[in-house]
């Protein structure tokens, strides 16, 4: 034991411990990056399978058809003609409906307000109550008047009809059914999810006046179009990136390929080959949609209550028609009658890449743990620099080369001036509330100016706060400080996509790989077209430029003529996107601008202080050889 005490205190003196971190940190993104394209391979991904017994998906025999079919054109003949009418008059006529079918009706009014807009509108929905059940659970069928895209919803709000009416006839129903019809799918679905939940803003949304009991699953039908299809596309992703339990999914996956006989497809991948390629570019939407954190559909408001909720869109030209999507509901609301307890045993972590194939989280979170695990690493070995008394003094190797020489090289550490640093660190985390409130709370014509003024004010922002910290800084800031601050800025920096890594990977991923490059900042005065070049890479890397040239690649990528053209679309496409995350966080109460804001942008911050910073003893030390 005595000699192995010797051996570890002989290698933690050893100077050449120090030159590790920086390559096992790159080692880090490395491999994390490659661990992410190893995902879609066959010894790293599984098939889908049904953990629910009760399910038992495609084990029944559908009835709906045959003279269900009059009934559809009757409703779709009644519904055609309240288009174009206001949302209240569409309620009346759908009241009469409900009720002559024989159902409990209720309405509610919302209210929402975001970048400037106004968002109001009234909710419809009815209740069958099951003949066998006892009112404690219910499952809901969703056909908003108009889909994500603003489309008239017609055929989605018949065939929601005319499955109510056959509903009612069977009395095989242990849960009571609700059948919802909001104005829209953006927030009419959301107040009254939130109001079903107790968890409304009483001044803006209304109570509900009936309810039923705990939901166990939403079905939502976006159908839009007349005409015959060939498959139907399962939107899954919901608010904030969480997902639904992956039985659910497989549960229509196996009714509609093997009972129905039609294709099923998932992140707008129709024509996918099940080959490497096509798993990889599925994942990699699917985990931008899960990234920004957006509801894709009717079914996304669900699934912060742990509501499991899909969005059925049919798609394609094929044979299939209405009664075959009916027939579809019809199943897979019949395994779900069956379940005696909510959804728990499959997965609720997971990433798709093929509708039968999928990696559960156990495989796919180390890539991200791997890219935070690298700022941890840079973070300690800061910490540990900064305790070397040469960085207290300010000095730099060149000038204690003769007193090295002579002196005995005795290790030891130096008390560390925490409170500067630590203060700035803190200051800089606060100050990304001032973009997290304009960008949320602005009028929407002056989102696009207000994000430009700030991308150009962020490029005179760190030499800003660097002058406004000498000034007011009791000490001249050292060596020592830029070194506690990066370990301060990386530390946090790595906690918090590690701990988000759990919640929403996708999102951590991104943020941690755009962040990479402030694993190697370091104050660099010697050179200084290597200090700018650096300086230029992460202004490139920072929150805003990302999604000013996201936005030009897309508006070039949809191949707008001309420079010009271009622009034009890009900035356009910036306020949709601008307009999009208010609207998140106004009224889907989406986190992600609090992660980009409030954590990535602060470590961009301090990693630009850090480059452009220069300590006082290096200073003065090049102005003295200039003179």
């Amino acid at each position: 034991m005595p000699r192995l005490l010797s051996t570890v205190l002989t290698l933690r003196r050893n100077p050449r411990l120090l030159k590790l971190p920086p390559y096992l940190s790159l080692l880090c993104i490395i491999v994390g990056v490659a661990w992410l394209l190893l995902l879609p391979l066959d010894d790293y991904s599984r098939r889908t399978y049904i953990s629910e017994n009760a399910l038992l998906p495609g084990q029944v025999h559908t009835y709906f058809g045959g003279s269900d079919q009059n009934v559809f054109r009757a409703y779709r003949h009644e519904i055609g003609a309240l288009r174009g009418k206001r949302n209240v008059e569409v309620n009346d006529e759908l009241e009469t409906i409900f009720k002559g079918i024989g159902l409990k009706v209720g309405r509610q009014n919302y209210t929402y307000y975001s970048t400037g807009s106004t968002y109001t509108g009234e909710n419809i929905y009815a209740i069958l109550q099951a003949p066998r059940g006892d009112a404690t659970e219910a499952i809901v069928l969703v056909a908003a008047w108009k889909n994500a895209k603003n489309e008239f919803n017609r055929n989605g709000v018949t065939l929601a009809l005319t499955l109510a009416r056959y509903f009612k006839r069977w009395s095989l129903w242990s849960k009571d059914i609700i059948l919802v019809v909001p104005p829209d799918s953006r927030t009419g679905i959301q107040a009254w999810v939130d109001a079903y939940h107790d968890a409304h803003d009483a001044s803006n949304v209304a109570s509900l006046p009936v309810k039923s009991g705990a939901l166990q699953g939403a079905i939502a039908i976006d159908y839009p179009y007349e005409s015959r299809f060939e498959g139907v596309h399962i939107v899954y992703d919901g608010v904030n990136g969480q997902l639904p339990n992956l039985d659910l999914i497989n549960s229509i996956g196996n009714i509609a390929t093997g009972q129905m006989g039609m294709h099923a497809f998932i992140q707008e991948r129709f024509g996918h080959s099940d080959g490497y390629d096509d798993r990889l570019k599925t994942m990699l939407r699917g985990m931008m949609n899960q990234g920004l954190g957006h509801a894709v559909g009717a079914h996304s408001s669900f699934i912060p209550y742990h509501v499991d909720a899909v969005t059925l869109q049919p798609v394609g030209n094929g044979w299939h028609d209405e009664m075959a999507l009916g027939r579809l509901v019809e199943g897979t609301f019949r395994s779900l009658n069956n379940l005696l307890e909510h959804l728990h045993q499959s997965f609720f972590f997971y990433l798709l890449m093929h509708k039968d194939r999928f990696v559960s989280i156990g495989t796919y979170l180390p890539s991200a743990m791997l890219i935070a695990t690298n700022f941890t690493i840079m973070a300690i070995l800061m910490w540990v620099k900064s305790g070397d008394p040469h960085t207290s003094r300010g000095s730099n190797k060149t000038e204690e080369k003769g007193d090295a020489a002579t002196e005995p090289a005795v290790p030891f550490t130096v008390e560390r001036d925490l409170y500067l640093p630590l203060g700035l660190v803190i200051s800089c985390h606060f100050l990304g509330a001032i973009p997290l409130f304009v960008f949320n709370h602005a009028p929407s014509n002056l989102l696009v100016p207000s994000f430009l003024v700030f991308g150009v004010f962020n490029v005179f922002l760190p030499r800003l706060v660097a002058y406004l910290v000498d000034l007011t800084a009791s000490r001249p800031f050292a060596l020592q400080h830029f070194y506690l601050l990066k370990s301060f800025s990386l530390l946090l920096l790595g906690m918090f996509l590690s701990s988000l890594a759990t919640l929403n990977f996708s999102l951590a991923f991104l943020v941690g790989l755009f962040s990479t490059p402030l694993t190697f900042t370091r104050p660099r005065s010697g050179n200084a077209a290597i200090k700018y070049g650096y300086t230029v890479l992460l202004h490139l890397m920072s929150p805003s430029s990302i999604a000013f040239g996201g936005a030009v690649a897309y508006a070039w990528g949809t191949g707008e003529p001309g420079f010009a053209g271009g622009v034009s679309a890009a900035l356009k496409i910036l306020e949709y996107v601008l307009k999009e995350a208010a609207f998140g966080w106004n009224v889907w109460g989406i986190y992600i601008p609090v992660v980009i804001w409030c954590v990535w942008w602060p470590a961009w911050l301090l990693g630009s202080i850090i480059v452009l910073g220069v300590p006082k003893a290096e200073e003065s030390r090049v102005k003295g050889k200039a003179s």
